[in-house]
């Protein structure tokens, strides 16, 4: 395990319900593969936002996630990316306003629509979103460790088969 991501002690979502064990014969239920999902997301959130957090550069998980999008598309406004992440246009706009502040965003006037304002990552934000990307890498590679990579295919498979059966349920 890294130095900087240190094991989580969290146990919010460790009610054992989502957990499969001997002593639930039969406990791979329907309703606990979403709750088994929830809980990995919350652990791996929760891991993530620990070495964030402790890290140099001290990024909240939502202003790492502003900063890869940017790292992706640069040059895309801030009404793309409250369209693309499905959060509210105030909590992206202080989200911006705040990574600009830092020094961490820049803003260009959009050359056909003055009114909007095209953004893209300073040096100093390529380099933490570089650094933040790196921690994330870490842990993927824990999360599959002592998978091989057919069984890390068919998770993927599977995981991709769930996410497609809830698109069409949606």
């Amino acid at each position: 395990m890294s130095p900087i991501i240190r094991e989580s002690n969290d146990n919010v979502n460790h009610s054992g319900e989502a957990r499969p064990d001997a002593a639930r014969p039969g406990a791979a239920r329907q309703d606990a593969v979403l709750e088994l999902i929830h809980s990995i997301m919350h652990q791996y959130r929760s891991q993530q936002f620990q070495a964030l957090r402790d890290g140099q550069h001290e990024l909240t998980h939502m202003e790492a996630k502003v900063l890869a999008f940017f790292g992706h598309h640069p040059g895309s406004t801030q009404s793309e990316l409250a369209r693309h992440s499905g959060r509210d246009k105030a909590q992206v706009a202080r989200l911006i306003t705040g990574l600009r502040e830092r020094g961490l965003l820049h803003g260009e006037a959009d050359a056909a629509d003055r009114r909007n304002t095209r953004l893209s990552l300073t040096d100093a934000g390529r380099a933490i979103q570089q650094a933040a990307q790196a921690e994330a890498g870490k842990l993927n590679t824990q999360a599959v460790r002592g998978m091989n990579g057919e069984q890390q295919e068919v998770l993927l498979a599977l995981l991709l088969q769930v996410k497609d059966n809830l698109d069409r349920a949606g």
